[in-house]
């Protein structure tokens, strides 16, 4: 056979027109994420050149000045809160362990205002207002929730008669109840525990009558009919069960009237005693009937945080 001759556009014979990157397609195909004109398929125009690109930088964090010049140093103030020595709370500062109104502090010389800023310490609220009080008291039965009695019943006021503030209860506690009981200068405080929507838990240990089964706890948990609405327990333990009387833990964010009781006397165990022993991080402890006690700075930021303050 005669050799055929090659021709000078590179083409083969019998393929009029074909070249090597012509437009028929017979050219070099472009690598996937590439555009047939070679450029990279989703990058900017900016990189199509091949000029080097400056890297993107993070945006810097936003910082708050919290430093008050008229304010109080802010290790004095952790170390009169109850959280160490003010050696100790300088360690926590430069820690990094402490924030104020939400900006991490590490500078041993900032100052604040008690009374106006938020202090965290390990992500819990710590309460520098000394200008306030809360108070723990071990209501006894028999004594009603309030601060002055219209009919003259006994009243929580007997037992803080020495203080000089004005005092708000935190919730209430009905006559037959015993137990936990807040009272507080702070009425922000009061209304924030005081409101459902914030959701602070309360624990009562109740005697009631009759053996109370796993399957009672078990409906209760899951909610039963009151005369004005559904109620229902986070939480329900047995402590002891007899034959002629049970004792049952049960932790509840609701506050309505006797809520408990009522509870207990729809799902068949009427309730011979009842006590409240905790109001969200606050326990009852050892505390005597008729006694009180004041709130620890710490105890009061724990508190709050739960309050959502």
């Amino acid at each position: 056979m005669t050799p055929q001759p090659r021709r000078s556009d590179g083409g083969r014979p019998g393929r009029p027109g074909a070249s090597r990157g012509g437009a028929s397609g017979g050219g070099k195909k472009p690598h996937r994420g590439q555009a047939a004109g070679g450029a990279s398929r989703g990058k900017p125009a900016s990189t199509r050149t091949g000029r080097p690109q400056p890297a993107r930088r993070a945006p810097a964090p936003v910082t708050i000045d919290v430093h008050d010049p008229d304010g109080v140093r802010l290790q004095k103030l952790l170390a009169a809160a109850g959280l160490g020595s003010r050696r100790a709370c300088e360690t926590l500062i430069t820690s990094g362990r402490v924030e104020v109104d939400g900006q991490v502090v590490l500078e041993l010389g900032v100052r604040v205002d008690p009374k106006n800023a938020v202090v965290l310490v390990d992500g819990l609220r710590v309460q520098l207002d000394t200008s306030h009080v809360t108070i723990a008291l071990n209501k006894p039965k028999g004594v009603v929730s309030t601060m002055h009695d219209e009919q003259g019943r006994p009243s929580v006021a007997q037992f803080v008669r020495d203080r000089s503030e004005r005092l708000f209860h935190v919730g209430r506690l009905d006559a037959d109840t015993e137990g936990l009981l807040l009272l507080t200068s702070d009425g922000e405080l009061a209304n924030h525990l005081s409101h459902p929507s914030h959701g602070v838990a309360k624990t009562y240990l109740a005697e009631v009558q009759g053996r109370v089964t796993p399957a009672t706890a078990t409906r209760l948990q899951r909610g039963v009919e009151l005369d004005d609405g559904p109620a229902k327990a986070d939480k329900v333990t047995i402590v002891q069960a007899l034959p002629h009387l049970s004792l049952v833990e049960i932790v509840i964010h609701e506050g309505r009237n006797r809520i408990v009781r009522r509870m207990l006397d729809e799902v068949g165990h009427p309730v011979t005693k009842l006590v409240r022993t905790r109001i969200g991080p606050i326990r009852l402890g050892d505390l005597k009937q008729g006694r009180t006690r004041v709130l620890s700075q710490v105890e009061l930021g724990s508190l709050m945080s739960q309050a959502g303050m």
